[in-house]
């Protein structure tokens, strides 16, 4: 993660706020996104408000690289405005594009199914006799 901290600018880079909606179930949840946030580079300040599920950080730093930071621990963090939302949204459509499936590998072969219906005992078995030659 240290690689996504990095953030080209001008000379001048002012610090902006990132707010997010993050589901939190206790207050050791509160702990666990201070410290997570905390830890990246260029943050500044992180605010946990626990009635709202409401997390704001302040800091030098990208909104996505913080976003998919605090989905590390949380996958339903989301961005407090929709909008920004959106993007986001459009951005994993783009990366993630299905690949057409190509004909004939649709089923597994006949020996990975023989292979998975080992037993545990069976697999010591083969290897045993494999590395005794």
């Amino acid at each position: 993660m240290a690689d996504m901290q990095l953030v080209v600018a001008s000379k001048r880079v002012e610090p902006q706020y990132v707010e997010m909606m993050v589901p939190l179930y206790s207050y050791g949840c509160e702990r666990k996104v201070k410290k997570t946030l905390s830890h990246l580079k260029g943050i500044y300040s992180v605010t946990v408000e626990y009635d709202q599920q409401k997390v704001t950080v302040w800091g030098i730093c990208n909104k996505y690289d913080v976003l998919s930071t605090m989905r590390s621990k949380r996958k339903e963090a989301r961005f407090w405005k929709p909008e920004d939302n959106v993007e986001m949204e459009d951005d994993e459509e783009e990366e993630t594009s299905p690949s057409l499936p190509r004909k004939g590998f649709n089923k597994p072969s006949l020996a990975l199914m023989k292979a998975r219906s080992l037993s545990w005992k069976a697999w010591k078995k083969v290897f045993a006799r494999s590395l005794s030659f």
